[in-house]
């Protein structure tokens, strides 16, 4: 009803793909949680949204993993809603990090010496980028798995309505 299993072919390549894509969207977003936690930030408002923000990206990509999986048009919505939240903000992250690392990072109010945390703050801008990249080929691709399954879903009720309309006849079809 509306999943995005694409019936018995599980294996579907569009599917494959959208899931890899997740798993490295898990991957760099993880990655970003411990650069920014390197900067020993935890005390700063900023800083703990920044952190929220790389957790929001790793919940969109497990609702996306589970979304494909299990065929759940809801982890389908929340996947959609969560990764096209995430990818504004990990795009206005990553330009606000490479225009004024400096000023960034003293919002951050990271006890690591200057120099080191804005090479740290430039990798994770580096990762945000990345992030916000995949995340609008894990949308488009989640759209695509999406049709996919509403149009394979579609030809299985038409299949079945023809068997039904041609059940009349004598002879089989």
């Amino acid at each position: 009803m509306g999943g995005l299993t694409l019936g018995n072919s599980s294996s579907h390549p569009t599917q494959k793909i959208f899931l890899f894509t997740n798993y490295i969207l898990l991957g760099a977003a993880s990655s970003c949680i411990f650069l920014t936690l390197s900067l020993r930030l935890i005390p700063s408002l900023v800083g703990f949204f920044l952190i929220l923000l790389h957790i929001l990206t790793i919940g969109g990509a497990v609702a996306g993993c589970a979304a494909a999986s299990s065929g759940a048009g809801k982890w389908y919505a929340a996947h959609m809603m969560v990764t096209v939240l995430t990818a504004i903000f990990q795009g206005s992250v990553s330009v606000l990090i490479f225009t004024s690392s400096k000023d960034f990072l003293g919002k951050l109010k990271s006890y690591v010496r200057e120099d080191d945390g804005v090479m740290i703050l430039k990798l994770a801008g580096g990762l945000c980028v990345l992030i916000f990249c995949l995340e609008w080929i894990v949308l488009t691709l989640a759209f695509f798995v999406k049709y996919y399954s509403l149009d394979e879903e579609d030809g299985t009720r038409r299949s079945a309505k023809v068997q039904e309309e041609l059940s009349y006849l004598p002879y089989p079809v």
